[in-house]
């Protein structure tokens, strides 16, 4: 059964030794049913003359969970008591045994009866997954997505809890972006802590990281496509001319993840840096320079400066190839 984070899943009492209430303390249950008596099927559940099993009961509420027509059952025999094991959980999680115990024995639920069950789970296990929710109310995984897509938005909760009991992301997109950001603030924190910190499968942060090194959005295309996520926009570009002042423009692109975690990245920070260093010790700098050097330094300058630029229209024509017109 899945695992809820941090719900923990109800479980059914298997072997728990039965033990014998008054009929009269126990009361009706909170049924998926629209009818929750059938007297019919109570008549020959009482007529039968063979031995019932026990009820399931919330110990809280004393309220039947599974067993209402048994119940009814030893009612019309004039029993004054009935076996019943007791589950301690909450009262959702009552409900919830209440539907998988009317969908494996008894009379079978309804359609109408499965859908409103599964709804009333969607509100209050909105963690666990649409295969698990499923099974739950013998309904088909689709039929539950489409449940819930129909349910008003609240609060998402961090992930799904899938059949095999592992948390998932509910967005897995944001899920991948969170890490490229953790990753971004913590590059040396192991995989787990930071897959622990973004909701998602150290798989994918190991993937998220790859991404980033290669330059890539953290996010695949295919992904993005699927959840009609647009990427990130391209910063826009700044004009010819003085601009910004170089620190400023040099501790923007610092803060990006993808350029501090890729290692081509790196040493394009590393290069403004020193350039942004070099600025501020232009007068020691110039003074250092013997006079027979000047011509070879100067011409140096020159140099990088022509690189420089031409590293600029590198960038600007990227820039102008990404941006929609």
């Amino acid at each position: 059964m899945d695992r809820a984070n941090p719900r923990r899943e109800p479980q059914t009492p298997g072997v728990a030794v039965a033990v014998d209430v008054p009929v009269g303390t126990l009361l009706a249950g909170d049924s998926p049913r629209t009818v929750h008596v059938d007297e019919s099927h109570a008549q020959a559940l009482a007529h039968s003359g063979r031995t019932l099993p026990p009820l399931l009961v919330h110990r809280p509420t004393m309220r039947v969970i599974d067993g209402t027509h048994r119940l009814r059952a030893a009612v019309l025999r004039g029993q004054d008591t009935v076996g019943v094991t007791f589950f301690d959980g909450s009262a959702e999680d009552a409900f919830v045994l209440s539907v998988e115990a009317n969908i494996s024995h008894g009379l079978p639920l309804t359609q109408a009866e499965r859908t409103s069950a599964a709804l009333r789970i969607l509100r209050s296990h909105p963690d666990w997954s649409d295969r698990g929710i499923a099974r739950r109310t013998g309904l088909a995984a689709r039929t539950v997505a489409t449940l819930r897509r129909r349910e008003p938005p609240g609060p998402a909760p961090p992930g799904r809890v899938g059949q095999d009991g592992r948390l998932r992301p509910a967005d897995p997109i944001r899920g991948r972006e969170a890490a490229a950001r953790l990753l971004a603030g913590r590059p040396t924190a192991s995989l787990r802590q930071i897959a622990r910190e973004a909701g998602i499968a150290p798989s994918t942060v190991r993937d998220v990281r790859r991404r980033i090194g290669e330059g890539a959005d953290p996010v695949p295309a295919a992904q993005r496509r699927s959840a009609g996520t647009p990427a990130p926009a391209p910063p826009p570009v700044p004009p010819r001319g003085r601009g910004q002042p170089l620190p400023e423009l040099v501790t923007g692109l610092c803060k990006d993840p993808l350029l501090r975690l890729s290692e081509a990245g790196r040493l394009l920070l590393r290069m403004l840096d020193l350039q942004v260093s070099g600025l501020r010790q232009w007068e020691r700098i110039v003074a250092a320079i013997p006079p027979y050097r000047v011509e070879t330094a100067a011409a140096a300058a020159a140099q990088c400066a022509r690189d420089w630029q031409e590293l600029s229209d590198e960038l600007r024509r990227r820039a102008s190839a990404h941006t929609p017109a």
